[in-house]
């Protein structure tokens, strides 16, 4: 990856997920500087990764060549509109926050900016992240590779050309996590109210998730359909589960819950 000054604009945990993926991969801690008003976040990235840190996000900007926007949806105009940097076409900017298009960055910033949204998830944390990625016109085919190269730090990436698909990937990935969360959640209840106790249910039903996501990772070349198939045989255990989410309206109930996350995605977006 070419070697540019990197600025994160909040240091939360995502922020830190992304310089721990890069100081990891080598990347130099003095070209990473983190900006936030909470010290002691800044403390402890500087204390365990290197990196440079300050209180001040225009002296984070004015430094960088790459810019992190890490904070809140709603805090991000006052964010944006307090930056009195010069210069700032020269800058990449790369976004993580939900629901602001492009245009409105612009607005924010009251000029034309060269700007990446991306919506990464949680596993990022872990280096196991899925980011969606799409670029404005104005982002060169350079800032497209060095997006992609910080990104990968932390997982998987996909580019989107269609800047609304951003929202999607949101209910897909971005989202999605807290969906596999909660059906766990649910299998755990069940088990317990079987008589398995809480711990045992949890093995069980993580490693089984664990199991099932790397066999859709090794057998790319299956239907997703295929695979369930393959573990269901007809009159058997696996069938009568199956059978009882299809007889509760499962499809729909997934299919209405990714579109209420594209929904709020959109409102955001008329929000912000």
């Amino acid at each position: 990856m070419e070697q540019k000054k990197i600025a994160f604009i909040g240091a939360g945990n995502m922020s830190r997920s992304i310089i721990n993926g890069l100081v990891a991969q080598h990347y130099p801690s003095i070209l990473i500087k983190a900006a936030n008003p909470s010290q002691e976040k800044l403390d402890k990235l500087h204390s365990e990764l290197g990196v440079l840190t300050t209180n001040s996000n225009n002296e984070a900007i004015d430094w960088a060549d790459i810019v992190v926007l890490a904070v809140k949806p709603h805090l991000m105009e006052q964010v944006c509109q307090s930056i009195k940097c010069e210069h700032l076409q020269s800058k990449l900017f790369i976004t993580i926050a939900a629901g602001i298009t492009s245009s409105r960055y612009n607005d924010y910033f009251g000029q034309d900016i060269r700007l990446v949204r991306c919506m990464p998830n949680t596993p990022s944390l872990l280096g196991l992240g899925m980011t969606g990625i799409y670029a404005a016109n104005s982002v060169t085919h350079e800032d497209r590779e060095i997006s992609s190269d910080i990104l990968k730090s932390v997982g998987e990436v996909m580019w989107v050309d269609d800047e609304s698909h951003i929202d999607t990937v949101t209910a897909c990935s971005g989202s999605s996590p807290a969906y596999f969360f909660l059906f766990m959640e649910y299998m755990q209840q069940s088990a317990i109210k079987m008589g398995l106790s809480g711990e045992e249910a949890r093995q069980l039903i993580q490693q089984s998730a664990l199991g099932a996501a790397q066999m859709v990772r090794h057998n790319n070349h299956l239907e997703l359909s295929e695979l369930r198939k393959q573990v269901t045989s007809k009159g058997g255990t696996t069938h009568a589960a199956i059978e009882t989410f299809k007889a509760n309206d499962l499809d729909k109930s997934v299919d209405e819950a990714m579109k209420n996350a594209v929904a709020r995605a959109q409102q955001m977006a008329q929000q912000f």
